[in-house]
């Protein structure tokens, strides 16, 4: 006898799933004993199913194949849902197993119930419940299909007597990803070469979308004459080897990227989705490139519109585009970026004594330490920023994160999947202290699994990137201080290399022993909790909410703290 669980199993081998991560329980008993009898599937056991569901996205991510996680009933799948909504807006194919309580028990209020149809219909491109046999393995085939070809998150909820009974159909289809090119009409692409040709100072804004696209992105800034500004998630795919690049804009970037896109009077957005309206030109004209035809003019209205993908965009405008375009606009941004990028290079330095440590030197260590095909994950908050700032990329290396759903505790986890995935490959996490604590649970997973991921932990005792915003808000800072242990001592205990830096001195060795050792290790990094990361442009209203937070800081006894601010953060305004 075949059971569904079996075929589940088989059709997820055929299709050249690798592993599966998640935590056993006895809705997926029949699910779990499949796995068993299949040691060419690996079931890698987390101590949280959102782990679970990050490494996945990680996975995902990085291969651009189809990742698979699992959760029992009830609380066990409802841990996922945090890690699989980060995989449908990061747009990673990744198909979940959320197990059901007893078929004949749903709506009866049992034991753990919980409608996972309802729970996961935000975050996926399909869902649904298999209440038969005989709806298998076609739900199986459609759920892996829709995650593979829309990019996306595909749930499948299956009650444990479901699981463990005989298939009806013992089909084993292999489903892979089609491949195909999506080119917009020819009238829209004359009406944006037209646009383009008639602009004076050209600047692009390179996302995501630019995966893949990287020598007909050169060509065409060639062509243009035009700056590449990157968002987050295009750095890796954007930044290396380019010549035209003047470094990222938004939040996390820097001067250099905003003044390209503030002074241009033509703005092309490739493959990017690009969120803060507060960055775009007032008057410029915009055309956006998108594979996602629904996703164009959502964040700034647009005057040309082009549904296709960037490399197959790009090779059909070439052709329309005058080569005879000043070089003026460039030339002015790429200068401007090189006096941004020094001063940047000049705040990653070490400090003297016992002071802890810029977070700025220790990305900069790390990024000159490490492989050239690293893998980095940066926990969301104060060490993205440092990513996105100091990080070398070369086309070789990757950068994933929560860079769109904004999780804490992302960094870990995906480490994880990336680890798992690439087992030979260095994985380095750029880990927040706040991040770190919220999924802790899962460093034992290193030693169990034998992931030799290496850590780096900013470690500035503060939800330090949430101080920041309150800064900014003119809020007194309340409710972000962090009493932390000695993370390398607590690594330590768990079997992890432990290293505890509290000196600038002591970095560049801690951080070689780490990377050069022969399993997990764990780099507890004593960094400087008053550092601001500036962004690129700050407003009125930040510059007001600055004061009334310093005036509030004073006036509740707290002076000291804004003493050492201005401090820790003088070399930056002067």
């Amino acid at each position: 006898m075949v059971t569904v669980a079996e075929n589940i199993v088989e059709t997820l081998r055929a299709s050249g799933v690798d592993r599966v991560y998640g935590i056993p329980g006895d809705s997926l008993n029949g699910f779990t004993e499949a796995l068993r009898t299949r040691p060419d599937i690996d079931w890698v056991q987390v101590r949280h199913e959102e782990t679970a569901a990050f490494a996945a996205s990680a996975e995902a991510a990085l291969t651009g194949e189809l990742a698979v996680c699992a959760g029992s009933c009830g609380p066990g799948n409802l841990h996922l849902i945090n890690g699989l909504f980060d995989a449908q807006r990061s747009r990673v194919p990744v198909l979940a197993i959320a197990a059901q309580i007893p078929s004949q028990e749903i709506g009866s209020g049992y034991f753990q119930e919980t409608h996972p149809t309802e729970l996961f219909r935000e975050c996926s491109v399909y869902v649904e419940l298999v209440s038969s046999v005989d709806q298998m393995p076609r739900v199986l085939h459609m759920a892996m299909r829709a995650a593979i070809e829309q990019r996306g998150v595909a749930v499948i909820v299956m009650p444990g007597d479901v699981g463990l009974a005989e298939a009806a159909n013992e089909l084993v289809a292999p489903i892979r990803a089609t491949a195909s090119a999506t080119v917009p009409d020819t009238e829209t692409l004359d009406r944006a070469a037209a646009a383009l040709n008639n602009a004076g100072k050209v600047t692009i804004l390179a996302g995501a979308g630019c995966e893949g696209a990287h020598a007909e992105l050169m060509r065409f800034a060639e062509t243009l004459k035009a700056p590449i500004v990157h968002a987050m998630r295009g750095k890796e795919f954007v930044e290396h080897d380019n010549p035209y690049d003047v470094g990222m804009t938004g939040l996390l970037g820097f001067a250099s990227g905003y003044r390209a896109m503030e002074s241009c009077d033509t703005l092309i957005m490739l493959g990017t989705d690009f969120p803060y309206q507060q960055f775009f030109p007032d008057d410029a004209t915009i055309i956006q490139v998108d594979i996602r035809g629904e996703h164009l003019g959502r964040r700034t209205p647009i005057d040309v519109g082009l549904r296709g993908g960037v490399r197959e965009t790009i090779e059909a405008l070439l052709p329309r585009l005058s080569t005879s375009k000043s070089s003026r606009h460039l030339d002015a941004m790429r200068k401007n970026y090189t006096k941004t990028r020094k001063k940047l290079d000049e705040l990653a330095t070490p400090r003297r004594g016992t002071q802890p440590l810029h977070p700025q030197y220790v990305a900069r260590v790390i990024d000159e330490l490490a492989d050239d095909d690293a893998v980095f994950t940066p926990d969301v908050g104060s060490p993205v920023v440092w990513a996105s700032r100091y990080l070398t990329m070369n086309g070789k290396r990757r950068l994933i994160g929560s860079f769109t759903h904004g999780s804490m505790a992302n960094a870990l986890p995906q480490a994880i999947g990336a680890q798992s995935a690439f087992p030979s490959r260095q994985v380095v996490t750029l880990s927040g202290d706040g991040g770190l604590a919220m999924l802790m649970g899962d460093l034992i997973t290193l030693t169990q699994s034998a992931l030799p991921v290496k850590l780096v932990v900013f470690n500035n005792s503060s939800l330090n990137f949430v101080e920041l915003e309150m800064k900014a808000a003119g809020i007194l800072t309340f409710g972000t201080g962090l009493d932390n242990p000695n993370f390398a001592d607590v690594a330590t205990a768990l079997g992890i290399k432990g290293f505890r830096v509290e000196r600038s001195s002591e970095l560049q060795d801690a951080v070689k022993q780490a990377f050069a050792h022969d399993g997990p290790a764990l780099v507890d990094v004593v960094t400087e909790r008053q550092e601001l990361s500036m962004p690129p442009a700050i407003t009125a209203e930040q510059v007001g909410g600055f004061a009334l937070y310093a005036i509030r800081t004073v006036m509740s006894g707290r002076g000291d703290e804004l003493i050492d601010l201005a401090r820790t953060n003088a070399r930056q305004i002067l």
